[in-house]
């Protein structure tokens, strides 16, 4: 392991839903999975030139959400020589996929402090050719690392996982396979980790199955096959008032499992595939399928806890049953996971930059607003000190007060790089990754 990045440094809840104060940024959207943070408060405005505490230059590409255990930031990339850099807009093409298995890459992971953004430690944890093709907006370390305080495990997808602990001592490696993917687009789905496993949902157009790995040892747990296609949502623990279940998005249908054994609790057919996830309450869940390209519409929908079984809905038409407390359908595609807080569920378009805000408890819509400067979404929105914060592809920043109105507080942006990942908070500190930088804010 070695160190060697330059490091810039500038100076300058309702319906149930669970929040977090200060508490350690674990997984992919945060310690609950929902991105919705209280009591610690990070800036509302910034710029380049105000409240970056620090901004460092993260060599290759990677789509990865940073970690946070403690005072110490995780994030992975995956180094090229001769990688294209993505355009703007790449990220919701459907067609383009390059086949880069002619490159050869190092997939690296960064250990930060978080205090001044100095690089820890480092390490190659492979080095060859990718095991399968990507598209061009996609990168090979999109997937988000996951940390349970005492270890960090990454995962690059075909290339496998690996657990380190927080000094940067390797502690187990493991293979799962590489299995084609839609198109030759890659992967993209984050692992999470539950108890004393990690688990992590591999679909793909070959052998899909859901596995949990024993987060210590590395050793398999339980594993159970998926009725799958292609999919790059990241599994959600649904902590419900009547059990905690780990939820499953799929493009065939939803599914519901229990996270200690594997097995299946209630399935819903949903059209197409997906790339978000789902997020809940102590009442109802809410999942997102984005349509087809052969012309289906996706379907957003609400379901009640304590649902078993098969409860697929037989139409298009048909929008509620027993557990489905609603459903709506919708001819667009999203990367951004929805965003629920105060009665209210936020919907953001991958192209457009489109806002939908929904009363959670019916489905009714508040409002459908338009940014006007933006081009669309893919990292997925958070909540801070009760305020609403919308991260587009361009940079830019918008913040809104929660509510059935929309009412705008403030926009900011940052340089002109990309940024298609999600954001993490930890403290009054907010992390944001762009396609070459990790930029912290702070006031």
């Amino acid at each position: 392991m070695k160190t060697g990045l330059r490091v810039l440094v500038v100076w300058g809840i309702g319906f149930g839903v669970t929040s977090v104060m200060g508490a350690d940024w674990s997984r992919f959207r945060g310690p609950e999975g929902n991105s919705v943070v209280e009591q610690s408060t990070h800036p509302v405005k910034w710029a380049e030139d105000s409240h970056v505490a620090w901004k460092v230059k993260i060599p290759g590409r990677g789509w990865s959400q940073p970690v946070v255990a403690g005072d110490k930031i995780f994030v992975t990339t995956a180094v090229a020589e001769n990688e294209e850099k993505p355009k703007r807009f790449d990220s919701g093409l459907p067609v383009g996929a390059r086949d880069a298995t002619q490159d050869v890459y190092e997939w690296k992971v960064y250990c930060l402090l978080a205090s001044t953004g100095k690089i820890l430690w480092e390490d190659t944890t492979y080095k060859g050719m990718p095991a399968q093709p990507k598209h061009r907006g996609n990168t090979y370390a999109s997937e988000s690392p996951v940390t349970d305080g005492e270890r960090v495990i990454v995962s690059f997808g075909g290339k496998g996982l690996t657990c380190y602990d927080l000094a940067g001592q390797r502690r187990w490696e493991k293979n799962l396979g590489a299995y084609p993917m839609q198109a030759g687009w890659g992967t993209g789905s984050s692992p999470v980790i539950y108890g004393d496993s990690v688990l992590i949902q591999c679909d793909n157009e070959q052998k899909s199955f859901l596995v949990a790995l024993n987060k210590k040892t590395g050793d398999e747990m339980w594993r159970v096959d998926r009725d799958e296609k292609s999919n790059w949502s990241t599994p959600y623990l649904w902590k419900n008032k009547l059990r905690t279940e780990l939820v499953v998005a799929g493009g065939k249908k939803m599914r519901s499992y229990d996270p200690t054994t594997g097995k299946l609790l209630w399935e819903m057919a949903g059209s197409g595939r997906t790339s978000v996830s789902p997020v809940g309450n102590d009442e109802l869940l809410f999942v997102d399928s984005v349509y087809s390209f052969m012309g289906s519409p996706g379907r957003f929908a609400a379901i009640r806890a304590g649902a078993s079984g098969d409860i697929s809905l037989p139409d298009e038409n048909t929008l509620t049953n027993e557990f489905v407390a609603w459903s709506l359908m919708f001819k667009s595609y999203r990367n951004s996971s929805p965003l629920l807080y105060k009665d209210c569920l936020y919907m953001l378009e991958q192209s457009g930059g489109i806002v939908r805000c929904f009363d959670a408890k019916t489905g009714k819509l508040h409002y459908q607003q338009r940014l006007p400067e933006s081009p669309g979404f893919t990292a997925s929105p958070w909540v801070n000190d009760g305020k609403i914060f919308l991260l587009d592809d361009a940079g830019i920043t918008t913040v809104i007060e929660p509510g059935p109105e929309y009412k705008f507080i403030a926009s900011n942006q940052l340089s002109d790089e990309f940024f298609w990942t999600s954001p993490a908070v930890v403290g009054d500190q907010l992390l944001l990754r762009g396609l070459q930088h990790l930029y912290c804010i702070r006031n």
